[in-house]
């Protein structure tokens, strides 16, 4: 996934307002994790949803899905 993408998707993140602030950091924190690891989008994608199924809205409203 390209770097604009990713900061794309932490900047949606943090703009959230369905997520609390912790749920926000650690959210970023596990796509900086799962990016260091060179893990795919469609992993980051399932592993988000796994944790709040918000991220299948903020996906959405980004057309990455």
């Amino acid at each position: 996934m390209p770097k604009e993408r990713v900061e794309e998707i932490k900047e949606a993140i943090h703009q959230s307002d369905k997520l609390s602030s912790e749920e926000k950091s650690q959210s970023v924190q596990h796509i900086e994790e799962w990016i260091a690891e060179d893990k795919a989008f469609g992993i980051i994608y399932n592993q988000l949803v796994k944790i709040n199924t918000v991220f299948e809205e903020i996906f959405k409203e980004l057309g990455l899905v």
